[in-house]
């Protein structure tokens, strides 16, 4: 298997060139209504085309929602594979946003189809969930490693209820979330310009100075745009760590569609505003 430059270095590089921004392909019925378009595969394709044609070369990452396209059964996958290798060949990088988490021989074969190099859905990182304890990710870690993939771990989601569970209080006194950006500082200890092994941390969340963020990692940071953050509140959110943040924006770049000229205006200038705080903070 052909071993890539380890996702972290790649990120770095990208981000530094094109903006650090992630922009979601979400293609819900509602979006795909918005956009004239019929919630059927045709209109799949149709979306799935225009995002990529408007996105790839342009944006340093984009993060494909898996589910919206298993929808449409094999031919929804079918169209997500064609993205995949397109947004690819352009040298954006692809997160899959599948939060695959389980055991054993399941969760190896999960990260065969999504972290292996000859898999037709092989992606730069995959979302993944923590929540069967850390220590069953080790197949994805491992493949990972191998084909210089990523991951990135939920830790501290922006959805309400993930609190529950995040924020619950171990018996070292340490919470969940914590003790997740703590197994990625270990993943990324000692690696240049920063591990591969990130973590999704909500950019909604406000004051999260009483965590370690600083995991030598990525930080995926979903809720900028139509979730109510901004850009400008980065800095006060991720402290330290801002230089290594990866917003995600999906409604607010996908609102713009289905013009390919202002989907590509709307990502630019979003990786303009991230760029402006990150900088103004280091």
């Amino acid at each position: 298997m052909t071993v890539l430059e380890p996702f972290g270095a790649r990120l770095r590089r990208v981000m530094d060139e094109r903006g650090p921004l992630c922009v979601g392909i979400d293609p819900h019925a509602a979006l795909l209504s918005s956009w004239g378009l019929n919630d059927d595969i045709a209109g799949l394709e149709s979306f799935t085309r225009t995002s990529v044609e408007a996105l790839a070369d342009t944006v340093a990452v984009v993060k494909p929602q898996m589910a919206f396209f298993e929808r449409f059964g094999s031919r929804g996958v079918a169209v997500l594979e064609r993205a995949v290798a397109d947004l690819r060949a352009a040298g954006t990088l692809v997160v899959m946003d599948a939060k695959r988490g389980d055991i054993g021989s399941t969760m190896a074969a999960y990260a065969e189809t999504f972290l292996h190099k000859d898999s037709p859905l092989f992606s730069d990182a995959l979302t993944v969930s923590p929540y069967l304890g850390y220590g069953s990710l080790k197949p994805a870690v491992d493949l990972a490693r191998e084909s210089g993939a990523g991951l990135f771990v939920l830790a501290l989601t922006s959805n309400p209820e993930g609190g529950e569970v995040q924020h619950a209080v171990r018996a070292d006194g340490r919470n969940v979330g914590a003790t997740m950006l703590a197994h990625l500082a270990g993943e990324n200890a000692g690696e240049t310009p920063m591990g591969s092994f990130g973590a999704v941390v909500g950019a909604t969340l406000g004051d999260l100075s009483s965590y370690e963020l600083d995991i030598n990692g990525p930080l995926l940071a979903p809720g900028i745009g139509a979730q109510g953050a901004t850009a400008a509140d980065l800095p006060a959110v991720f402290g330290a760590a801002v230089r290594n943040v990866v917003p995600n924006v999906s409604r607010g770049v996908l609102k713009a569609g289905p013009s390919v000229a202002a989907l590509r205006d709307a990502a630019v200038r979003f990786a303009d505003e991230v760029r402006e705080a990150v900088a103004g903070a280091v």
